[in-house]
């Protein structure tokens, strides 16, 4: 075994030479060889033994869907680590890892930096030598220059794993918003890191037991923000920090937050309160910062598509992109789009084809309905390693497998924009029960909340424990609302042994909020902060993003979450992100400027999949299988009386009604977290596979 005796050892095994053989003079010229990947490794934190080789191996080819045209290693005394590599162009050049000139910084990566080409020039300038055409290089030389400072330089998405070979240090890092997943685990002496869980699990040195603060974190916010998982003593590292091992130490930092102005603050730039904002230079100013995000998400030497639903947000980033293709003396990017079968109330076909058709897209559509969310749900499971209630991300991972059979890598997608310029519904209830808060150290608001709760059969909350959130997340928040609706699950199906272990668990604790800059901000800056900081990261950008995308081998790119973008939108006043009841007024006066104006001023349509299909008479055999009172018992987390009775009831209310929505999303959430269980932590409650890892 060449590892033996040899501290060094570097190695990368091409697995599909013929394209190597026909991209590899390309490589040579080519400027932005852009790739995703996964990435693992392990470090020992008090001795420089060795890792063994097989482990890390086994981590790597568990993600193998991450990066499946090659891996690279990297061993060193107390150190391994591996990269699964999705390359676009060019497999001769840019393997990972990545060093500087004299190997003394090693890189292992997974993502994208747009900038590189620019960014590449400034580092030649001052006298770095590249031996790749590939974005990961600048890392190890931006490093070289600012120290772990280099981290604010980086512009794009990515998980970053830095050796320091002088130091002995070793970086884990994670882009500001989220994009890219990494987790990690300390077990005694030695602390592994992943991009998937999976990896860790295939380490056979991370045992895989539930923690039940993850699934109290799923049933709070139908989302899993991090840093709590679902697995015991497996952690998610947050958007925009980093961990800094050495000496033995593990130290967690920040390198960026989410940050507003001061209420009161926030620039105007002409926006007028009444009458017409269309002509306002802001406006231009947004146009110019979009196309320029776009253009960057856009560089690629394979074709880049996008997924469309017909909303502002995508239909947006489409016209930009075509008319950026257009300037390049190139065609319309094509467009992939989910036709929601069944529920015609769900199906967004007839506003994509608009869309498409006005800007000559190639439109390509991927048929959905509740037999196809139910066919996925064990492979949904599987790559978002959690359970997910939100039925959409089935169909998601349907239209990523398309994008792939289509011979596509590169997805745009409109995520974002909700989160920047208050996209959701729930920001208008809130404002209008802010409205009733007329009188001094009367809350009316939070009155009526509490009674729209008890007249959807919510339990009664204490104004105790009500308080108690509001402190934690720095006040009244808009997300709250629903978060209250949702929550009403857990009274509803958690066994009495579910609330033993969860004690006073707060999850909104666990959020590590900045709350001394929050309690600065103008409340709708608050709550789009909090949507930020748990929706974003814990279920768009995951189980709605990059695990049912990179399931497939597909990467997405997200226009809206630009770093110039985001300094652009923050600054504004929140009257250019909802005017009364309108939302994301700056975005639909620059939608007016590229598509149809009945999509530019069309109300927001949350992108959903049938939920009913778990509750038909016609189920698949797992369903009843996994919520058999034998299984429920099995896992401890439901009580099977419970689930047996709301089974039945909710049919009896009224269909469409909140309260029926609930029960349902809450009843997909124990199916959900069953087959989780199943999947990954036992494989004995239905007759379906179990995860194994790869020997």
């Amino acid at each position: 075994m060449p590892f033996q005796g040899d501290t060094r050892y570097l190695v990368t095994t091409p697995r599909a030479l013929p394209w190597a053989f026909l991209f590899g003079l390309f490589g040579a010229i080519q400027e932005h060889p852009y790739l995703m990947c996964g990435i693992a490794g392990i470090i020992n934190l008090t001795e420089p033994a060795a890792i063994d080789p097989q482990i890390v191996r086994r981590m790597a080819d568990a993600i193998t869907h991450r990066g499946p045209d090659e891996d690279g290693y990297l061993f060193r005394p107390g150190l391994g680590m591996a990269n699964r590599r999705l390359s676009i162009v060019g497999l001769a050049d840019g393997k990972q890892p990545i060093s500087n000139e004299d190997r003394s910084v090693s890189v292992i990566f997974n993502g994208e930096l747009f900038d590189y080409p620019e960014v590449k020039a400034q580092l030649q300038a001052k006298g770095h030598q590249f031996r790749t055409h590939c974005d990961t290089e600048l890392i190890p030389h931006l490093y070289e220059d600012h120290g772990e400072a280099f981290l604010e330089k980086l512009r794009g998405q990515f998980a970053i794993a830095l050796w320091d070979e002088r130091q002995q240090q070793l970086l884990l890092a994670r882009d500001r918003f989220g994009i890219c997943p990494l987790y990690w685990s300390q077990q005694g002496n030695l602390l592994l890191f992943a991009s998937e869980i999976k990896a860790l699990l295939a380490s056979g040195l991370v045992p895989a037991k539930a923690d039940p603060r993850g699934i109290n974190h799923v049933f709070t916010f139908f989302a899993l923000p991090g840093p709590v998982t679902c697995f015991a003593g497996i952690n998610c590292l947050l958007p925009g920090r980093y961990l800094k091992i050495a000496n033995g130490s593990i130290e967690e930092k920040i390198y960026w937050q989410i940050d507003f102005p001061d209420a009161g603050q926030e620039e105007y730039r002409g926006f007028r309160r009444f009458g017409s904002n269309a002509n306002s230079p802001v406006i231009d100013e947004f146009e110019a910062v979009m196309k320029k995000s776009v253009e960057r998400r856009l560089r690629a030497d394979v074709p880049v598509v996008s997924y469309l639903s017909g909303g502002v947000d995508s239909s947006v980033v489409v016209a930009l992109a075509c008319a950026q293709r257009r300037s390049e003396g190139k065609g319309p990017i094509p467009t992939f789009t989910i036709s929601v079968q069944d529920d015609a109330a769900l199906n967004e076909r007839s506003e994509a084809h608009e869309v498409a058709k006005h800007v000559g897209c190639e439109e390509i559509y991927v048929d959905c309905g509740r037999q196809e969310v139910l066919d996925t749900y064990p492979e949904l499971i599987r790559a978002a390693e959690c359970p997910v209630i939100d039925t959409s991300c089935a169909a998601l991972l349907l239209l990523a497998r398309k994008v792939h059979q289509a011979g596509y890598k590169v997805a745009l997608t409109g995520e974002g924009a909700d989160e920047w310029m208050a996209g959701y519904p729930w920001y208008k209830i809130h404002h209008v029960l802010g409205m009733l808060d007329v009188i001094p150290g009367l809350p009316m608001s939070g009155m009526a909340r509490r009674a729209y709760l008890r007249m959807t059969g919510a339990p009664k909350v204490s104004w105790e424990a009500v308080k108690r959130v509001q402190d934690a997340i720095g006040g009244s928040n808009a997300w709250l609302n629903i978060y209250g609706l949702f929550g009403s699950s857990k009274a509803r199906f958690f066994s009495a042994g579910m609330w033993e272990q969860l004690g006073d668990h707060l999850p909104y604790a666990d959020l590590q909020l900045n709350l001394e800059r929050a309690k600065k901000w103008h409340p709708l800056n608050r709550s789009l902060y909090l949507g930020a900081r748990v929706m974003l990261p814990g279920l768009l950008l995951a189980s709605k993003g990059d695990r049912v995308a990179m399931n497939s081998s597909v990467e997405t790119r997200y226009p809206f979450l630009d770093e110039e973008v985001f300094a652009f939108l923050a600054k504004l006043h929140p009257g250019w992100k909802m005017r009364g009841l309108r939302d994301k007024l700056i975005l639909r006066h620059l939608a007016d400027r590229w598509v149809p104006r009945s999509i530019a001023w069309r109300r927001k349509a949350m992108f959903l999949a049938p939920l009913d299909g778990f509750h038909t008479t016609t189920l698949p055999t797992f369903v009843d299988q996994l919520l058999s009172e034998e299984s429920l018992k099995k896992t401890g987390y439901f009580d099977p009386a419970a689930i047996a009775h709301w089974r039945n009831a909710f049919r009896a209310m009224r269909a469409g009604s909140n309260q029926r929505t609930m029960v349902e999303m809450g009843l997909v959430g124990v199916v959900a977290t069953q087959l989780w269980h199943h999947t990954y932590l036992g494989g004995e409650l239905a007759e379906l596979p179990a995860w194994s890892p790869p020997r």
